[in-house]
């Protein structure tokens, strides 16, 4: 399949150089979405242990795939209502992986397979084996689990994503059809790798691009007039409702930089040393340079090496003056993954026990509700004294700053302004 013309060139380049297209809001721009990665892979293994355990439920609410759906649908525009293929639906009894046990067994095999596999041949067949087993109402949504996995080897498939493909490739390909999802792969990667200096060898990019197409964001030449008029006004539509998304998402940048700034202020103030998140350390924020304001690399807390690199994107971190010991964590979470955050200050916290550090959640008020049912969660109480989490508001944490930095002694003044915490 090839598209009429060979318009990809063309095409990846409006699509790049839109700077509201997902190839630059969520593909390179989306600093949630590098910190998805390790979280939803988190989640994948506790779904696959629930499931080993007899634990996993007969439903999608308060499973651990919700979690890690909740993870993805947060990723925004490419995976917005990711999660709705796998909502349990009672009357139609599907998708039928919380009744069946069989059906729930294959589904934990195949993404426990998917963990550990290395090749994409691996990875292949492990899908076509799930395909196999025709579990009613689990089809090729799957593959949006398993790109957070193998985003080299799997593109994500949902309903934006095929109409892009079938615009461009001229294809009649089905959005719950395994043999239709294998076909727009393999088309993929061949396109992918003939086209890899102007994409990314992640699959993402290719998707991205797909998805702008078959919402409409992204018009094809070609079409008949007729077609052209009512394409042109969706596309219109479309636009404005992502310029709408770009500024809000612009806007809780900011809101999250400034949180950043306050904490690395009140820290400095309490004679801690900082560091803030590594990709964030080119920031400024009322005229003030994170870079010349924090630690410029994380101190040697002898972390593995997969956690070290987890650990380097949290949020803040404060540290006693010239030593290695964590006094205080924070996760800054506006409009983020509540849960992944807790998972990486969770990472962080197990790795050095004996070292008796606060975590905070710093989110708005109005997740206020959502935050503490997330600390309140089975697993999080029963390793309450190992990792010692709180909320603060961020709202009032920006307001009350200088009465911080003023009147604050150490950490312990945090406790006075946190509304749920583990004392």
């Amino acid at each position: 399949m090839n598209p009429p013309g060979d318009q990809l060139p063309a095409l990846i380049a409006r699509y790049k150089d839109d700077p509201e297209s997902v190839y630059n809001t969520w593909f390179v721009g989306s600093e949630a979405r590098m910190k998805a990665f390790r979280s939803i892979r988190r989640g994948v293994k506790d779904t696959v242990a629930a499931i080993a355990e007899g634990s996993f439920g007969n439903d999608f609410k308060g499973s651990a795939l919700e979690v890690v759906l909740t993870a993805i649908t947060e990723q925004k525009q490419v995976f917005e209502g990711a999660a709705h293929p796998f909502y349990w639906k009672p009357k139609l009894r599907i998708p039928d992986i919380y009744e069946s046990e069989p059906n729930k067994k294959a589904f934990g095999l195949c993404l426990n397979a998917c963990l550990g596999a290395t090749k994409d041949e691996q990875v292949l067949s492990e899908m076509s084996r799930l395909a196999a087993a025709s579990i009613k109402g689990l089809g090729p949504a799957v593959a949006s689990i398993i790109y957070f996995l193998h985003p080299t080897f799997v593109p994500p498939f949902n309903t934006a994503i095929v109409n892009g493909f079938n615009a461009l490739f001229g294809a009649r390909l089905k959005l719950g059809s395994w043999e239709s999802y294998f076909t727009m792969r393999e088309t993929m990667l061949r396109v992918n790798e003939e086209h890899r200096g102007l994409l990314s060898k992640d699959l993402g990019a290719l998707a991205g691009l797909l998805f702008e197409i078959g919402s409409n964001r992204i018009v094809l030449a070609g079409n008949a007039d007729s077609v052209l008029k009512d394409v042109q006004e969706k596309a219109g539509k479309a636009a404005s409702k992502r310029h709408e998304q770009a500024v809000q998402d612009e806007r809780e940048a900011s809101e999250h930089t400034q949180a950043q700034h306050v904490l690395i202020r009140v820290g400095r103030e309490l004679g801690y040393d900082v560091f803030v998140a590594r990709n964030d350390r080119h920031r400024t924020c009322h005229g003030d340079s994170f870079e010349l304001l924090t630690l410029p690399k994380l101190p040697p807390l002898n972390l593995p090496v997969d956690v070290r690199s987890t650990v380097e994107l949290i949020d803040v971190l404060w540290f006693t003056k010239g030593e290695a010991r964590l006094m205080c964590a924070f996760e800054v979470e506006q409009s983020t993954s509540i849960y992944s955050g807790i998972l990486r200050m969770k990472d962080l916290a197990m790795s050095i026990p004996d070292q008796q550090a606060h975590f905070y959640l710093v989110a708005p008020e109005a997740r206020e509700r959502e935050v503490v049912a997330q600390m309140l969660r089975p697993a999080l109480q029963s390793e309450r004294d190992a990792f010692r989490l709180g909320y603060l508001p961020s709202g009032e944490l920006m307001e009350q700053c200088e009465a911080l930095c003023r009147y604050g002694a150490d950490r312990s003044v945090l406790l006075k302004l946190a509304r749920a915490h583990f004392a």
